[in-house]
């Protein structure tokens, strides 16, 4: 059931915004508004944060056994399960998500709570056993205080999944800004989360405003100063983070940041080229091209560069975009008008520079409403043009030539802000030569994106700080007790 709705969720309940305002979302699907959603400046925030510093002192929250926070976040997770269909109709209508990627995020979202629910029940255990044998001890850990959570509207709810638990297994309290243009996800989220047992005030959730530039910015600037919030993550796109690590360094606290960006993919001539190049239109079109880590550069070894152009363009002229309610739908529409006339324009102008229309480029025309756009392949990309290393954040994929590793290397690390690199080789010695030369968060050798939860996640690309998805440890603070025995001899002075 999808609210026509969206309000502020503070204390364990619904709240209108201070300034009594709305503002519209739309459907990208229809260009209508679908929901009228809360405006949040600072002073919801505000009163976000108290309550969830109220929950934090005087809640049973921080205080519970871990087993007790982690039987929470496990049926936080089988409620996920049980209501995914709910959670893949709302992020459809509000980022046009195709509904079986959609599916597929709730999952997704589900295994991130599950992760920590086991994180915090292995570490009490190890906690327990701290010290050494003849001085028992143990490691007393508390929660940080408040942790504010900036998330974007990629994949919303498995975006909100992966700081959201950690924190909440910590023991922490939570204020959580989501992207105005993916207001239902957190809605549902918050809901969820409180019907499988979680405290009043845990969790909190307040919106933004349609304009970012206005009032849109104070309900994320209000988190960031806030003095009772102790922790941030942000995911968002580089030029944003950038902003908000720069602030969070102003106010001295912790950051941990998800950015998001082109993430070259390294194609040599001695890969498989069938895998390659699935993976490649996979990892540049799913989730309508907008996912963080999308494969949006191409760079192919000379040898195989042409025929890897020519099944990228058969792949793209093959793909189905369309209403994101329908199966068979492999591309939904852009998540808002703006972005697509943003995309629209990006891609214009490469042509304009040079790179060759190798498929698509254009709204399709059986699609006049909405905000659709073509799977779309630039060939004879290079270097000098402006989209080489421009986050398109849409179902557009340019391909670029090289001739030496090298070169390939070079290439790669022109592209800034990547969060990823994937590479395709059949000589593994040179994935291990190429792999520390690249600047990113995560590399990727023969493999479409596969994620480890337990894997670390640190680089340039996840921001100072960075860490794992899933680190406990951001969001605690920890001191060793040890206790000596009665009879254990301690040194004297002066005697």
């Amino acid at each position: 059931m999808i609210a026509d709705s969206v309000s502020h969720f503070i204390g364990g309940r619904h709240v209108r915004s201070a300034l009594l305002k709305t503002f519209g979302a739309d459907d990208p699907a229809t260009g209508k508004e679908y929901a009228q959603v809360a405006v949040g400046v600072a002073a919801d925030i505000n009163q976000a944060v108290l309550a969830a510093r109220a929950a934090l002192e005087t809640g049973p929250w921080a205080d519970m056994a871990p087993s007790e926070r982690a039987a929470v976040l496990n049926r936080i997770a089988d409620a996920i399960d049980a209501q995914a269909d709910d959670i893949a109709d709302a992020e459809a209508l509000g980022t046009g998500l195709p509904i079986v990627q959609a599916r597929d995020q709730a999952e997704r979202a589900a295994a991130h709570f599950r992760r920590a629910a086991g994180l915090v029940t292995a570490r009490a255990a190890a906690d327990a056993s701290a010290g050494p044998a003849h001085q028992p001890g143990c490691v007393v850990r508390r929660p940080a205080g408040v942790a504010g959570l900036i998330t974007s509207w990629r994949t919303p709810f498995v975006a909100q999944a992966r700081p959201l638990a950690p924190a909440l297994a910590a023991g922490c309290t939570v204020v959580l800004k989501p992207d105005e243009l993916a207001p239902l996800p957190a809605m549902l989220l918050a809901e969820i989360a409180s019907a499988a047992g979680l405290p009043a005030g845990v969790l909190n959730v307040v919106h933004g405003s349609r304009h970012h530039r206005a009032p849109g910015t104070q309900a994320r600037d209000g988190l960031i100063e806030h003095p009772s919030v102790t922790r941030l993550w942000f995911a968002g796109d580089a030029a944003d983070g950038l902003q908000v690590m720069a602030d969070a360094a102003a106010q001295d606290k912790p950051l941990q940041a998800e950015l998001a960006g082109t993430s070259p993919c390294l194609v040599f001539a001695d890969a498989d080229l069938d895998r390659a190049a699935d993976a490649a239109a996979f990892g540049a079109f799913a989730l309508n091209g907008q996912r963080a880590t999308a494969t949006s550069a191409v760079l192919a070894e000379r040898p195989v560069y042409d025929d890897l152009v020519s099944r990228l363009a058969r792949r793209a002229k093959r793909i189905r975009v369309g209403a994101p309610s329908d199966p068979s739908t492999q591309i939904g529409p852009l998540v808002h008008a703006e972005h697509l006339s943003k995309v629209s324009a990006r891609v214009r102008a490469a042509v304009r520079d040079g790179a060759r229309m190798a498929a698509g480029g254009m709204r399709p025309a059986s699609l006049p409403e909405g905000n659709y756009f073509e799977a779309t392949v630039l060939s004879d990309v290079t270097p000098a043009m402006r989209i080489f290393a421009e986050h398109v954040c849409g179902p557009v994929v340019r391909v670029t030539p090289f001739d030496t590793e090298e070169e390939a290397v070079c290439l790669a690390s022109a592209i800034p802000d990547a969060p990823a690199t994937y590479i395709w080789t059949a000589d593994r010695q040179r994935a291990h030569r190429i792999a520390p030369a690249l600047k990113t968060a995560d590399v990727w050798v023969n493999a479409h994106n596969p994620r480890d939860l337990r894997a670390p996640s640190a680089g340039p690309g996840a921001g100072p700080g960075a860490q794992e998805g899933l680190s406990l440890e951001f969001y605690t603070q920890s001191r060793a007790l040890l206790i000596e025995p009665d009879d254990m001899s301690v040194p004297r002075f002066g005697v």
